[in-house]
């Protein structure tokens, strides 16, 4: 996972914690994607709490490589103005952080 989108999930784990209902939809897609393990699939839905299963998913998303980002923003579908509100602070961040840069949420020329 790149460093600006590791970034956006960090800035929103607050958000993302209360909103999502990750067991519904989101693991299963990831799983199905091969973003997450069964092991990590049973690791987030052990957990107790929809909260604590939505921060144990943003503990383990990060590691999960390349495809983790655009596999989890994928996954979003049923949760559009999350989704929404996390391209826009990538754009917000490429804008800001790289001036002249014409391709948003990229990172790269």
């Amino acid at each position: 996972m790149e460093p600006e989108h590791k970034a956006v999930l960090r800035k929103f784990r607050v958000h993302l914690s209360d909103q999502l209902l990750v067991s519904d939809s989101i693991v299963p897609f990831l799983f199905q994607e091969g973003v997450l393990t069964e092991a990590q699939v049973e690791q987030v839905e052990g957990q107790l709490t929809n909260r604590q299963k939505n921060l144990k998913l943003l503990d383990i998303l990060p590691n999960r490589g390349p495809r983790a980002f655009g596999a989890f923003l994928e996954a979003l579908q049923d949760f559009s103005w999350i989704r929404d509100q996390l391209l826009l602070e990538l754009q917000n961040t490429a804008s800001a952080g790289t001036p002249g840069q014409n391709t948003p949420g990229t990172g790269s020329t």
